[in-house]
């Protein structure tokens, strides 16, 4: 599926997005923390990668169709950041995600599998 504004991204890792095919949906420590499940954008989703898990290694960026989004979607300003950002208020449903990525950590930051 081609980046659109119908789709945002959620990232992740392999172990997580197992577990939650497993559980039948996604939940997060951000959820239990914060209220709310982070996402980006296709446009910011390599520099969300660069600024949060620089270091962590390869990770899997979930594509999500927003129709499909169960729970409430709300676009909010990151203050850090100065953009506004998806996120999903409660857990994920599993159904909602209708692609994935690659999200590879390269010398120069994270790039995404574009297709």
């Amino acid at each position: 599926m081609a980046p659109d504004d119908s789709t945002i991204l959620h990232i992740t890792t392999d172990a997580a997005w197992a577990k939650a095919r497993e559980d039948g949906e996604l939940t997060t420590p951000s959820l239990a923390e914060e209220g709310f499940i982070h996402c980006s954008t296709f446009a910011q989703v390599e520099s969300t990668a660069d600024r949060i898990f620089r270091g962590s290694g390869d990770l899997l960026a979930l594509e999500l169709e927003i129709e499909r989004i169960q729970a409430e979607l709300k676009w909010e300003r990151a203050t850090d950041v100065g953009d506004e950002f998806p996120h999903i208020y409660g857990p994920l449903n599993i159904d909602a995600v209708v692609g994935t990525r690659a999200l590879r950590e390269t010398d120069d930051g994270y790039r995404v599998d574009r297709v």
